[in-house]
């Protein structure tokens, strides 16, 4: 449980040195993986109701939702964490870092089938951004990052970065865009470089 702390501490750049740290005690990223952590353990005992029982608290006092028969690795972290679903079948590797709004879910109960994987695997050393959502039993491979809002539905080979589309206008200036104007809307290309130049210092980052 202190690797939960430690690692809050690493990746959440909101932590300041000293006494500061103690504030990791208080994320509900923190609380939930615990909670988690207790809750998978008692359900690998086969122990019935508990485990759920644990992890509805957990999801109430949190807002983050774990089935508590997923798998989750070493050194997790889920930052903010309001509006996470992660369901039972899903697995995740070491080193992965969550934000808010992830889910990781199924397709649907009129197509997912009672023992069967229905939800995604997640590699090791993996960035879900801000609410994307990965659907079915895909695999994404280590060392890739998905970005904010990004869908998935598909395998994402390691080493990858998946970007959703840009927002376009509808409206601009109270002014309704025109149906066939809609796709020439672009965001300038001052902020298209800014956007580039984050993601390539990301993955520079995790190079060291």
């Amino acid at each position: 449980m202190f690797q939960t702390i430690k690692t809050a501490y690493k990746k959440d750049p909101a932590l300041k040195k000293g006494v500061n740290f103690l504030e990791a005690f208080l994320y509900q990223g923190v609380h939930a993986i615990w909670a988690h952590r207790i809750a998978h353990f008692l359900y690998n005992l086969h122990i019935p109701f508990i485990p759920r029982l644990i992890s509805q608290i957990s999801r109430f006092l949190t807002g983050i939702e774990i089935h508590q028969g997923a798998k989750i690795g070493k050194r997790f972290f889920i930052d903010h964490g309001s509006g996470v679903v992660i369901g039972e079948t899903s697995e995740i590797g070491n080193d992965v870092m969550m934000y808010h709004g992830v889910t990781l879910g199924g397709h649907g109960w009129w197509v997912d089938k009672k023992g069967h994987k229905r939800h995604p695997t997640i590699g090791n050393n993996v960035v879900l951004g801000v609410g994307c959502k990965i659907l079915g039993p895909v695999e994404i491979g280590n060392n890739s990052k998905i970005g904010t809002g990004a869908i998935v539905i598909d395998d994402v080979p390691k080493n990858s970065t998946v970007v959703a589309e840009l927002g376009k206008y509808i409206v601009r200036e109270g002014k309704k865009v025109k149906q066939k104007e809609i796709e020439k809307v672009e965001v300038p290309k001052e902020e298209w470089f800014e956007i580039k130049k984050k993601i390539l210092l990301m993955e520079e980052k995790n190079k060291k």
